[in-house]
């Protein structure tokens, strides 16, 4: 998978005042400052309150969707405004000022966060799918699950080439279908710039799978 170098590029000219996220106060001040090698923890109680918020928005859920699991529910963060505003807002901020020519969004939930971002970063959204989802010409890759295999899709005009782009997804887990929507972002000839997410499993090991290009993560278990 191909990945920028370094640095974000700069952008040619200066990014449309509209792309930068509506200023919210002392909150968004404080979650600006989030950096991508520093995840959110669950357990850090120097959280910064409006992060903390978020957290608390997250509903574990034992059991599901198999015994022994503990699945981590973002619904209830979705039905708050002021949470899902903080999410969006703290990665945007990540971004402002840099050249983000597209964001890339994985079926399901990265739709919800991916479009969002794009819209707050005023650029292009490009989904991701699952097989037989999109109406014109894909490229597709298959991937290893814990369970077995997947794949996803992406219409093969969607990038132009050398386009830089930011992936966006809900879970950070095992890497693998993150990956895998980077796979298609090479094959277009375009790079990934970052991946970003609300929540990280870190002790799965995604992050490092997805090196060199960098991780911005909201909220992290480990």
């Amino acid at each position: 998978m191909a990945v920028r170098k370094g640095t974000f590029a700069k952008p040619n000219k200066p990014v449309p005042a509209r792309s930068q996220p509506t200023p919210r106060g002392v909150e968004l001040k404080k979650a600006a400052e989030l950096s991508a090698d520093k995840p959110i923890r669950a357990d850090d109680s120097s959280l910064f309150d409006s992060l903390a918020y978020v957290r608390g928005l997250i509903r574990d859920v034992p059991d599901f969707p198999q015994r022994g699991v503990l699945f981590r529910d973002i619904t209830p963060l979705l039905a708050d405004p002021r949470g899902f505003h903080i999410v969006l807002d703290t990665i945007a901020h990540r971004f402002v000022g840099e050249q983000v020519d597209a964001v890339v969004g994985v079926e399901s939930r990265g739709f919800i966060f991916g479009g969002a971002l794009a819209a707050r970063l005023n650029t292009s959204f490009v989904p991701v799918r699952r097989p037989g989802k999109l109406p014109r010409g894909t490229d597709k890759v298959s991937y290893s699950l814990e369970y077995g295999e997947s794949e996803l899709e992406m219409h093969r005009d969607a990038l132009r080439e050398g386009a830089q782009v930011l992936v966006v997804d809900d879970l950070l887990a095992t890497g693998s279908t993150a990956a895998a929507a980077g796979e298609l972002v090479d094959r277009q000839g375009a790079f990934v710039i970052a991946y970003a997410f609300v929540l990280e499993l870190g002790s799965l090991g995604g992050r490092e799978r997805l090196a060199p290009a960098p991780c911005v993560s909201i909220v992290r278990y480990d």
